[in-house]
């Protein structure tokens, strides 16, 4: 991809959605944690901009992920009807999945589901890795 190219791929694929993560986020390294949110319109399309939450180096509280899942909400209904949301956790430090990571993971995908909001494959970015958080590997966490 070129800077003169858009970047609008079709995600309808667990492994479109970690091609479309890699395109956006490599090379990999990050000097904070942060929560990347991509919205994906009803015709399998992003949109085009990013939007970043920044500081989720605490496990999360459950005021703050009902918070953030109504926030989702209000903006599909608002600039995606029929749409859904990716969510990539970024971090420093290396490979390997943290009850933190999994935490933010399962809180995310909960929250939203309780909302009304469909989400993707939550993915996680360390400095040296990107790979899929699937949901039925996050249940029991607290």
């Amino acid at each position: 991809m070129t800077l003169s190219e858009p970047f609008n791929p079709t995600i309808r694929t667990q492994a479109d959605l970690e091609r479309a993560w890699r395109t956006l986020m490599e090379p990999l390294g990050f000097s904070h944690s942060r929560v990347w949110m991509m919205l994906l319109d009803a015709d399998d399309h992003p949109l085009p901009q990013l939007t970043e939450v920044e500081d989720w180096d605490r496990p999360p509280e459950p005021a703050q992920l009902e918070g953030f899942a109504e926030l989702t909400r209000a903006l599909l209904e608002h600039l995606a009807p029929g749409g859904r949301w990716a969510f990539l956790l970024a971090r420093p430090g290396g490979a390997g999945v943290t009850a933190l990571d999994r935490a933010w993971a399962h809180g995310l995908v909960t929250a939203c589901r309780a909302a009304g909001v469909r989400t993707e494959v939550v993915h996680l970015a360390t400095d040296v890795d990107l790979l899929p958080l699937p949901y039925d590997a996050l249940t029991g966490v607290a």
